[in-house]
């Protein structure tokens, strides 16, 4: 007797001992059936999904759970120009008068024609410090309340960022490396204190926002790709509170100066925290450079619109491959951002050398983004057994032109977001949304790796690195399972694998890509659990603890 059948269905298991299936079976959180309606054992439960198809559970190799949206900030999605902004955060401005912040997210980093924004782009909007993250959160916009509340004009610095100077040596208004140096132990201690969104109950309400929208989305396995060691109990919470309606895999934020000690630090750490069949601690999140949108990316030649300027890397050449070495020999896997083609070749030099030296293998390193990749590059990936944890939605036209487009230049746009030329190199290739800078529904995703175009399509590029969606799902499953070593239980439909499983409003195979957009994940199932059903238009978040981590005591979480 099963617990719950899905039949009538068309089962995509992506196990190449049976591909296709029309029902699939869980007992006790695991597959135990995988065949033909007909010979189907009887369930307790049974679902007839008339020809809908049904995938493994979606694996999010990269999903900033902690940033998500504020609901006392406002969002400039869709902002296009200085207007909308000013009158969204006015509008903001004017509904709170309670808060001492006027804050915003996803600010574009086009929306002043020809220079980066301003804080005279933001005078007489309020008289309130106001405070901006770019869409990518590498960059913040202030305004000059913002600047003396925060002692920048007065030539002070500040731990969470870069402040950017004009030629008389007066704040623009614009600061840099936001995210890398938030996220440090000085960055996030003095962000808490300046910046009220970054309190911790706000933080922990992002991580819980975030989680229901990835249940709703079909997203059985969150990675959550850069968590502060100071920000481990938020997760131990949410733990303990039975919250994690998805499985999250937490990768911890080693700063790039960070000295030898810290690594032991993050040993214990790993050791110390807790773990469950729903949360793990243990990869370990890097820089290699910065992002190439305001020419901080570490490039091999020169931007094409700032002649003699390559970017940076995010430290010197050769401190990199060191921190890999020590990382690899202590048994962490690494998880590397690089976007420029130099910050992608300085991450493979450092996992290169920390194989040779440390003779490892199977260690599975992962390079995150690749937005830039030189060919010379290619095959190193299958050599090294490097992940490419890639987003298609950041190849979209209508969120890179007029910044990513012109600082790279067309000459080198064969080199973007390679997908498809990795795959077929025999890369491992793990796709995912890298909420929120793009949209968390996977099938946004989806739709861009198969169509290489805006939204709403009307501009297409690079069309020669589209995918199809058989291999965009195995992206978003297998290759996902793979870069985690969970291969053997995860993102595939066989017997004995956990029972992930998302079902979705109709047969993705029979669609036109536009369609895509059209579509829901209708049943989201973790661990053989039904946490998002959208026929009954409820999603259930009041898992148990004790059927989390029975083991476990939930007290003390905040101590971490």
């Amino acid at each position: 007797m099963l617990d719950l059948l899905l039949t009538n269905t068309l089962v995509r298991t992506f196990d190449p001992n049976q591909p296709w299936a029309e029902s699939v079976g869980i007992t006790d959180g695991r597959i135990a059936y995988v065949g033909n309606s007909t010979d189907a054992p009887p369930a307790r439960e049974t679902r007839r999904l008339d020809g809908k198809l049904v995938t493994p559970g979606i694996i999010d190799s990269h999903n900033h759970l902690l940033l998500g949206f504020d609901p006392d900030a406002v969002s400039l999605e869709g902002a296009e120009s200085l207007g909308e902004v000013r009158d969204r955060i006015r509008r903001l401005a004017d509904e709170r008068p309670d808060l001492d912040w006027v804050c915003a997210e996803n600010a574009v980093y086009s929306i002043v024609d020809g220079r980066r924004p301003n804080a005279r782009d933001l005078d007489g909007i309020t008289e309130r410090p106001i405070f901006v993250t770019t869409y990518d959160q590498h960059s913040v916009w202030l305004n000059a309340s913002a600047l003396r509340a925060l002692g920048i004009t007065s030539g002070h610095d500040i731990a969470w960022g870069n402040p950017e100077f004009d030629r008389d040596g007066q704040p623009t208004g614009w600061v840099t490396d936001f995210y890398t140096s938030a996220m440090t132990s000085a960055g996030l201690s003095a962000l808490q204190r300046d910046i009220p969104m970054y309190s911790p109950e706000r933080r922990y309400k992002k991580i819980l926002g975030s989680l229901e929208m990835a249940t709703r989305s079909g997203i059985t396995t969150v990675v959550e790709p850069q968590v502060p060691v100071a920000e481990i109990g938020l997760f131990d919470k949410a733990l303990c509170e039975g919250k994690l309606s998805s499985r999250v895999i937490a990768a911890l934020f080693h700063p790039i100066d960070s000295a030898p000690e810290f690594r032991r630090e993050l040993r214990e750490a790993v050791d110390d925290a807790p773990h469950s069949d729903r949360l793990r601690f243990g990869p370990v999140k890097l820089y290699a450079d910065d992002v190439i949108e305001p020419h901080t990316a570490w490039m091999l030649d020169d931007y094409a619109n700032r002649p003699g300027h390559r970017g940076h890397p995010s430290a010197p050449v050769g401190e990199l491959s060191k921190i890999v070495t020590e990382l690899d020999r202590m048994g962490f896997q690494t998880h590397t951002h690089a976007t420029g083609d130099g910050g992608v070749r300085l991450a493979l030099d450092a996992i290169e050398s920390a194989q040779q030296t440390n003779a490892t293998r199977d260690r599975r390193h992962g390079i995150v983004h690749v937005e830039c990749l030189d060919p010379t590059d290619f095959p190193r990936f299958e050599k090294l057994g490097v992940t490419a944890a890639m987003q298609p939605r950041h190849a979209s036209p209508d969120l890179i032109q007029g910044t990513w487009m012109d600082n790279v230049g067309q000459d080198r746009w064969d080199r973007a977001w390679r997908v498809r030329s990795l795959m077929s190199s025999g890369a491992h290739v793990a796709l995912s949304s890298d909420w929120q800078v793009g949209e968390m529904d996977p099938l946004v995703g989806i739709y861009s790796a198969l169509t290489r175009a805006s939204l709403d399509g009307s501009e297409k590029w690079t069309q020669n690195e589209i995918i199809t969606l058989d291999q965009a799902l195995y992206g978003y499953t297998r290759e996902g399972a793979w870069a985690w070593h969970a291969e053997n239980h995860l993102g595939v439909l066989k017997l004995g694998a956990k029972a992930d499983i998302v079902a979705w409003s109709a047969d993705l195979y029979e669609l036109d890509p536009s369609s895509l957009l059209e579509q829901r994940a209708e049943l989201t199932i973790v661990g053989g659990e039904i946490v998002h059903d959208a026929v009954d238009d409820y999603t259930r978040f009041d898992v148990a603890a004790k059927t989390l981590n029975p083991d476990r005591s939930c007290s003390g979480h905040a101590s971490h």
